[in-house]
C-alpha cells in the first residue's frame, strides 16, 4: 500500500523553540514518520531572503538537524536532508517564477510584513523575499508531496503552491501532485510567555519568553516562572479573557497529555501552576537536550544521515523536475 508522501520543513533563522517541539516536530517523530512517506528539510535557502550571518546560518542548519534527530526523527524511517544539498529546489523555483505573477508574490502577507520592518531598519528588502514563495512551492512539488502540515501562517503559501501546480499542470501537460495543506499532527500552540497573544516564535528580538530547546532548566524554570498571567486569582481556562493563564496550561496539557480545562480545576494559585508548568517541560526537554548531546559528539553521524537524506531527495525530485523542464519547452542536455 502506497503511503501519503508528507514534507516538512525548518528554517534555520534561529534556535529551535519549544513552541517548535511541540507544534510540529514531536509529532513528526511520533506520527508522521510512522504513517507517511515524509521528507523533513532543514530550508536553510530560505534564510538567505533577511540580512544575516553566514557562519551563524552554517552552525543553526547544522543544529537544527542534529535537534530533529534527538526530538526521534529516525533516517530509517524517514528522509532528513538540507534543502541547499539539492539543486532540484532551486532549478524549479526557477520555473515556477516563471509561472507566478507579479501580484501574487505581493499579495503575500509574511511578504508585507518582513519587508515593512527591513524598510523600517533603514535596510534594503531583497528580491528574495519578493519571490522565495516560489522557492517554497519548488520544496514541495519538486518531491510529489500531497500533504505539507503547517501552521496558520504558512497556509497561504501552500495555497500559492496548489495554484501554481495547477496553472503549470494546465499550461504544459500534468507533471506536480497538486498539495493540501494540513494541521500538524498532535500539535500544540504555544504562545510567548511575555506576549501570550503572539506565537512563541525562534527569531524574536526580545527573548524572555521563548523557551529555546537547548535552554538549561534553571533558565526554562526562571523564564516560565516569569511567564505573564493575567488579573484575578483564579486559575481558569479561558483563552479569550485569560490568554497568559490559557498558554500556561495549554503547556502542561501538552507536555502531561492532560486537558487544559481539566488541569485548571488542578491549581489553588498562579505559582504553583508556574512550578508544575515549568518542571513539566524541563521533563519533556530532558531526553532531547541529553540526544542531543551524544550526536553533537558524533558530528560524522550527522553528516552521514544529511548525506544519505540528500542524496534519496535528489533521486525522487530529479525526476519531476526534468519532466518540468521538458513540458516547458527547455531542451535536455545531451
Amino acid at each position: 500500500m502506497t503511503r501519503t508522501r508528507v514534507f516538512s520543513g525548518v528554517k534555520p533563522t534561529g534556535h529551535l523553540t519549544l513552541g517548535n517541539y511541540l507544534g510540529a516536530i514531536r509529532g513528526w517523530a511520533e506520527v508522521d514518520q510512522h504513517r507517511t512517506d515524509a521528507l523533513f528539510c532543514v530550508v536553510d535557502l530560505h534564510a538567505l531572503t533577511v540580512d544575516h550571518d553566514p557562519a551563524r546560518v552554517r552552525r543553526l542548519s547544522r543544529q537544527a538537524a542534529t535537534l530533529l534527530l534527538a526530538s526521534g526523527l529516525d533516517p530509517e524511517l524517514c528522509t532528513l536532508f538540507v534543502q541547499s544539498h539539492v539543486d532540484e529546489h532551486t532549478r524549479l523555483a526557477y520555473l515556477l517564477e516563471c509561472t507566478a505573477t507579479d501580484g501574487e508574490m505581493r499579495r503575500m502577507i509574511q511578504y508585507k510584513e518582513k519587508a515593512a520592518r527591513e524598510r523600517a531598519g533603514q535596510s534594503g528588502v531583497r528580491l528574495s523575499l519578493l519571490t522565495y514563495p516560489a522557492l517554497m512551492a519548488a520544496d514541495i512539488l519538486a518531491h510529489g508531496a500531497e500533504e505539507v502540515p503547517v501552521g496558520d501562517d504558512q497556509v497561504q503559501h501552500v495555497e500559492l503552491t496548489r495554484v501554481l501546480a495547477r496553472r503549470f499542470n494546465d499550461r504544459y501537460g500534468r507533471v506536480f501532485t497538486v498539495p493540501r495543506a494540513t494541521r500538524p499532527t498532535v500539535a500544540a500552540r504555544v504562545m510567548d510567555l511575555r506576549d501570550p497573544t503572539t506565537k512563541m516564535g525562534k527569531s524574536h528580538a526580545d527573548t524572555a519568553g521563548i523557551v529555546y530547546l537547548l535552554d538549561e532548566p534553571d533558565t526554562v524554570r526562571r523564564k516560565v516562572m516569569r511567564a505573564v498571567t493575567d488579573s484575578g486569582s483564579e486559575v481558569v481556562y479561558d483563552r479569550e479573557t485569560r490568554p497568559g493563564l490559557a498558554n500556561l496550561l495549554e503547556v502542561l496539557a501538552a507536555c502531561t497529555g492532560g486537558r487544559p480545562e481539566d488541569l485548571a480545576g488542578e491549581f489553588a494559585s498562579y505559582g504553583t501552576l508556574k512550578k508544575t508548568v515549568a518542571e513539566a517541560v524541563v521533563e519533556v526537554l530532558r531526553p532531547v537536550q541529553e540526544r542531543h548531546a551524544e550526536l553533537s559528539a558524533d558530528p560524522g553521524y550527522v553528516d552521514g544521515v544529511l548525506k544519505d537524506g540528500a542524496e534519496r531527495a535528489r533521486g525522487r525530485s530529479r525526476t519531476v523536475v526534468d519532466a518540468a523542464y521538458r513540458a516547458m519547452g527547455l531542451l535536455p542536455a545531451a
